[in-house]
């Protein structure tokens, strides 16, 4: 480890995990608002609202935390030369499938931009819960380190 990231180590890890707070707040929030939103017309002046919620929250909350979470994270596993480690492997490999549903997130906001929405109501309870199913497999890899 580096002098410089050894002595700004915590420094590091508080930011990486406020920007995981942060991330995390988002994709919890991002398809509750989904499923409010999809109950609307298109056009009217409710769904205009939610429309300029859901692009506030992607581009000034969600993007920014992801991306800061991804710098500071990358920062500390090869400040740790954690690569080796299974746990951390398969962290990453959720964390990836994390930024997968990130991706998907964006793609709904488009298409209720353009008034397409294919999705149900009931869809999006469903894919509300997978944000919290990967958070809990990732704390508790990085916590307990099972292998």
């Amino acid at each position: 480890m580096s002098a410089f990231f050894h002595e700004n180590y915590l420094w590091f890890l508080s930011l990486h995990i406020i920007s995981v707070i942060s991330w995390m707040a988002g994709m919890f929030y991002m398809p509750r608002l989904f499923v409010y939103h999809c109950r609307l017309e298109v056009g009217t002046e409710a769904y205009e609202m939610f429309m300029e919620m859901e692009r506030k929250l992607i581009r000034i909350i969600i993007n920014p935390a992801m991306v800061f979470a991804w710098i500071f994270g990358l920062s500390l596993a090869f400040s740790q030369d954690l690569w080796g480690d299974h746990w951390f492997q398969v962290k990453f490999f959720i964390v990836t499938i994390m930024s997968g549903f990130h991706g998907f997130l964006s793609r709904w906001r488009r298409q209720f931009a353009r008034g397409e929405n294919c999705h149900s109501e009931r869809f999006y309870r469903i894919v509300n819960e997978i944000p919290t199913l990967l958070m809990f497999a990732i704390v508790f890899l990085v916590i307990l380190k099972p292998f």
